[in-house]
């Protein structure tokens, strides 16, 4: 009963993904078409960021800012890198996925290392040797086997994705290690624990992008569309020469609103 409650809400969003899926999903060509940078759900897109906007204002912000004030910066590192050493299954998984046998060799020692080494992951002692951290997603694979993007969505709290991106969370959450051994072994708080350390942690790398974000565009949902999609694919195309979209300075858009997500990512060392 415990593992039905728990999945229960992913059960929801995969049917949801399932039905839209045969008439958004296009190949890579198509994706390059017009129809690609349209935004067909726009209305309810907004309505949902809206109501992000406002929990980050009511609770999430404030949340994060209490982390801060509470919790010294050494430690919310160590946080993000046990966090991020549990996604380490997944990881793996998608690099083999994706046929990128060399990643998934560095990730299979990454998380040997710092399972060991690290202290169960709190501490990143594989970057210390020189293995670097990168991530993957079964969207990103999808991506990789030539499934279009389909149409951008916004999820509640979880912000900017798309079809394909939202389907490929359903399956990495659904395949992950961690929470299907705490749902197999009625653990329900280390679940809950898990999800609300992964929010505040990504809020907190985030937040200030975003509140940049808000104060110095006129039209912040635009913006954070095309930021999103030009990030996507620089990850899908391993372009470690375009920051991820939590380390992003927010461009000034009231001086460009001409972004658009047909902008390719900026060349390797470029910004």
């Amino acid at each position: 009963m415990r593992l039905r409650a728990t999945l229960t809400p992913l059960a929801g969003l995969a049917a949801l993904l399932l039905v839209a899926a045969p008439a958004a999903w296009a190949g890579p060509a198509a994706e390059d078409d017009a129809a690609a940078a349209a935004d067909p759900l726009e209305p309810i897109n907004r309505q949902v960021h809206a109501f992000n906007t406002d929990m980050r204002a009511l609770f999430i912000g404030p949340t994060v800012v209490v982390y801060r004030g509470v919790v010294p910066g050494y430690a919310r590192n160590r946080v993000s890198d046990f966090l991020a050493n549990l996604r380490a299954p997944v990881v793996f998984a998608n690099d083999l996925l994706q046929g990128e046998f060399g990643r998934a060799a560095e990730t299979f020692a990454r998380f040997g290392i710092n399972t060991t080494v690290g202290l169960f992951g709190s501490h990143d002692a594989a970057a210390e040797m020189g293995i670097p951290a990168h991530d993957e997603d079964f969207g990103q694979t999808l991506a990789v086997w030539g499934v279009g993007s389909g149409p951008y969505l916004v999820l509640p709290i979880l912000g900017p994705s798309n079809l394909r991106d939202a389907s490929g969370f359903v399956a990495d959450a659904a395949a992950d290690v961690p929470n299907r051994w705490a749902a197999n072994t009625g653990r329900d708080g280390a679940l809950y624990a898990r999800a609300g350390g992964v929010v505040v942690d990504e809020y907190d790398r985030v937040l200030d992008t975003l509140t940049d974000i808000e104060e110095s565009s006129l039209d912040p949902y635009a913006a954070l569309r095309s930021l999103y999609r030009q990030s996507r694919r620089a990850a899908i195309a391993n372009d470690t020469g375009f920051e991820a979209l939590e380390t992003l300075e927010a461009p000034d858009f009231d001086m460009d609103m001409n972004m658009d997500m047909d902008m390719p990512p900026p060349a390797s060392g470029q910004r």
